[in-house]
């Protein structure tokens, strides 16, 4: 083990993983509510949307909430979505008829299923080594279904074999993780000590620079790689070091 880098890593989630983080974060919108099923909409359409220049994401999450009127649950159910003209804008390249594609599958779930993290569970997401890529691929079949076949890769990639899947995982770090801060630990289907890295174009440069990553690409492989490097230093947590490697890259 690389004592020294573990100090700095420990040193910068210390730093980041405060509660002023927040409002600089899309974290804070599911941190608006305190029904789960408000919760869990809000973090996996606000992760949806999350990349891109932040202060664009910021500004188009809470658009979004202001077009559910604050009830994200009772939007999904009522499913008045249904008009929304399919080339208004959601957030660059995403527009309403991929998100009615998402929202029929979610409305398909809770018909179904008490909340997603129940969903979750009925799918043994918490039972795979690879939590996040089972979730994501049963919320796929199911958004398949309803959606006559058709893939919408604005949603969830297609191919998810090789995806890094960062949005999926930056929601399930929001809604697993429990050290009662930053991140919200509402579910129970998912050990956090289950849980990927959410790798991007940032998180990648700063891991290979700090000797965490070796792999080039940002695909699954690569996720796999760098949360195992995690765990090392973290068995119980790996993914609170994404603070760390998100602080890192701040300050370089």
């Amino acid at each position: 083990m690389n004592h020294s880098l573990k100090q700095r890593l420990d040193d910068a989630v210390a730093r980041i993983n405060t509660p002023e983080f927040i409002p600089h974060d899309p974290v804070q919108f599911p941190r608006m509510f305190s029904d789960t099923r408000d919760i869990e909409i809000t973090a996996i359409l606000c992760s949806i949307i999350a990349w891109g220049a932040r202060p664009m994401i910021l500004r188009d999450c809470t658009r979004l909430l202001d077009m559910m009127e604050r009830q994200p649950y009772r939007y999904v159910i009522d499913g008045d979505w249904e008009n929304l003209p399919d080339r208004q804008n959601i957030h660059r390249t995403m527009f309403s008829s991929h998100l009615k594609y998402l929202l029929r599958g979610l409305k398909k779930i809770y018909a179904s299923h008490s909340s997603l993290d129940a969903f979750a569970a009925y799918c043994h997401a918490g039972d795979s080594d690879a939590p996040a890529w089972t979730f994501a691929d049963k919320l796929q079949r199911v958004m398949l279904d309803v959606n006559n076949g058709a893939y919408c890769p604005e949603c969830l990639p297609s191919s998810l074999d090789k995806t890094a899947l960062k949005r999926i995982n930056m929601a399930l770090r929001w809604l697993v993780r429990d050290d009662g801060i930053v991140d919200l630990g509402i579910w129970n289907s998912i050990p956090k000590h289950k849980l990927y890295i959410p790798l991007d174009v940032h998180v990648g440069r700063i891991s290979r620079a700090e000797g965490l990553l070796s792999r080039r690409s940002n695909d699954r492989k690569a996720v796999e790689q760098l949360t195992a490097a995690l765990r090392e230093f973290d068995s119980t947590d790996p993914v609170r070091y994404d603070f760390a490697l998100f602080g890192l890259g701040v300050k370089n």
